[in-house]
C-alpha cells in the first residue's frame, strides 16, 4: 500500500515555438525544486529513497499529442518508479517569432504536480 508524503506543483514555459516537452520538463524540475524531503529519513525512516518512493506525476498540457513523457520525466531525478498521467490543461497565448529559438510565435504553458508516496 502506498501513502502519499507531498504533494508539489510546478509551472514551465516555453516562449518560442510551443514545445509541450519543453515546457513541461520545466514544469517538472520547477516542482520538485521545491521538494526537500527530510521527513522521508527523519520521520518516516525511509532509507532508500531512490527505490523505495514512488513518484506520481501529473502533467496538465495543451497539445497531449505532442507531450514526449519520457523525455519530460527525464528532467527527475532517476527514481525507479514514476507513474505519469497527461491530461488536458496547460495554456498557449500568442508571443512573437524570434528567428533561431523556435518555430512559430506561440507561448506554451505547462503544469506538473508530483505527488510522492512512500511504499509499505
Amino acid at each position: 500500500m502506498k501513502k502519499r508524503f507531498l504533494v508539489e506543483f510546478g509551472t514551465g514555459v516555453d516562449l518560442h515555438g510551443g514545445n509541450v516537452t519543453k515546457a513541461a520538463q520545466k514544469a517538472l524540475r520547477d516542482a520538485i525544486s521545491h521538494c526537500c524531503l527530510t521527513g522521508l529519513s527523519e520521520v518516516a525512516g525511509v532509507k532508500d529513497a531512490v527505490n523505495t518512493l514512488t513518484l506520481e506525476v501529473k502533467i496538465a498540457t495543451p497539445f497531449k499529442e505532442r507531450l514526449d513523457v519520457q523525455e519530460a520525466l527525464k528532467s527527475l531525478p532517476p527514481y525507479r518508479n514514476i507513474t505519469a498521467e497527461v491530461v488536458d490543461g496547460g495554456m498557449t497565448v500568442r508571443g512573437m517569432h524570434a528567428p533561431g529559438l523556435g518555430e512559430g510565435d506561440t507561448i506554451t504553458i505547462v503544469n506538473a504536480s508530483i505527488t510522492v508516496c512512500i511504499n509499505d
